[in-house]
């Protein structure tokens, strides 16, 4: 049946071994053109037991017009576009004529075949497979790398698929946002992209799990962060170099470098953390220290119900958010003054949990003294994972 089909299509069409194998893809193993050729081969013997003349390869295809031929010189190309990039993976994708895709499968229409692969699919596996040979590089489901190659015109796009790398950094000292800001030389998204960009030649971007104000520090294990680098020239980067160089900054401290998949990285992005912070709480009418202790007693356990922020109301949606305060303890230090250390629901605003920001924040510390407050100096000690 199959060199029935075969002699079928060949008195009406002259078609290469890749493109008469690829009608019979779904059967067998082996390459189509390995295909190609053995139904040639046996189409061949049945017609000279006919006494009738071989059917022979056209010299020029009629479907592909002998692409398959000019696979070696889209290698070199390839490699030419590929050079001062370096990579591991690749994968290999292709943009065919509109006319070449219809007339195939107009011919699977014509002779009815339904085990037929398309051209697409064969010159993107064989081009892979001659770009591997030559280079050595593998391909992969998630590659560094993806050509895509337009056979006959021979143009060709490389797409660098980004790095993700993990970390978590502190920061030692206020006065710095954590991006770019008016006003302000540097944050801490410029000072860790700017390591990251000169180690790998691309373009950085910074994001954080969640974000403190420019004027708290964030201490302890860090805050985590991604760093995505778009089209990066080098991919084996020296993690360790990288971080020697931001923490010689003496402002911002990164710990626990690591690449991750994007997967990985949404993950970390979307994780929700409790928060562990110290407060210097300043109560201008005066304080004791059974007072302090009575409030935070107090807040253990709270539910409070946070109206975005007056400070922060024209960059978030003015909505009521429920959060937890989970621990505080306080320790007194002066008339006025008294710290305090809480554990918190990630998403807490920490500064309005002082002051009630105008009734905003219910309840909150000045609630609970039954006197205005005010957070005098903030540090985020820890984010806790769990």
């Amino acid at each position: 049946m199959i060199t029935e089909k075969a002699a079928r299509v060949l008195e009406s069409h002259k078609l290469c071994d890749h493109c008469l194998g690829r009608l019979f893809a779904g059967l067998g193993k082996g390459t189509n053109e390995e295909r190609g050729k053995a139904v040639r081969f046996v189409l061949n013997m049945e017609r000279s037991a006919k006494d009738l003349p071989p059917v022979e390869a056209p010299e020029t295809c009629e479907l592909c017009g002998n692409v398959f031929e000019r696979i070696p010189e889209l290698v070199g190309r390839m490699e030419e576009v590929a050079a001062g990039v370096e990579f591991e993976t690749f994968l290999v994708g292709s943009r065919f004529p509109e006319e070449v895709r219809e007339n195939e499968k107009a011919l699977w229409g014509e002779f009815d075949i339904g085990t037929a692969e398309p051209i697409n699919r064969e010159f993107n596996r064989e081009l892979g497979k001659a770009f591997g040979k030559a280079t050595g590089k593998d391909t992969a489901k998630n590659p560094d790398v993806v050509f895509i190659v337009e056979p006959y015109s021979g143009r060709i796009e490389l797409q660098i698929n980004p790095i993700y790398v993990y970390g978590r950094y502190r920061k030692l000292v206020r006065g710095i946002p954590q991006t770019p800001l008016p006003d302000f030389d540097e944050s801490v998204a410029s000072i860790i992209c700017r390591a990251f960009s000169s180690a790998s030649g691309g373009k950085c971007v910074f994001k954080g799990a969640g974000r403190e104000d420019v004027d708290v520090r964030m201490l302890g294990n860090g805050r985590p962060f991604i760093v995505e680098i778009k089209l990066p020239k080098k991919r084996k980067l020296d993690l360790d170099a990288v971080k020697g160089e931001i923490n010689a900054s003496g402002k911002v401290e990164v710990l626990n470098l690591r690449f991750v998949s994007p997967k990985e990285a949404e993950e970390v992005l979307t994780r929700n953390h409790r928060k562990e912070y110290l407060a210097l709480v300043l109560v201008e009418e005066g304080v004791t220290p059974e007072e302090a202790e009575e409030a935070a007693r107090k807040l253990r356990g709270l539910e409070i119900r946070q109206r975005t922020p007056w400070r922060v109301r024209k960059a978030r949606a003015d909505k009521v958010r429920v959060r937890r305060v989970h621990e505080a303890e306080a320790r007194w230090l002066d008339g006025k003054h008294f710290e305090l250390r809480l554990v918190t629901d990630g998403g807490l605003y920490i500064k309005e949990l002082i002051s009630g920001d105008k009734g905003r924040t219910k309840p909150s510390v000045s609630d609970l003294l039954g006197k205005p407050a005010w957070c005098e100096r903030l540090d985020v000690l820890n984010i806790l994972d769990h």
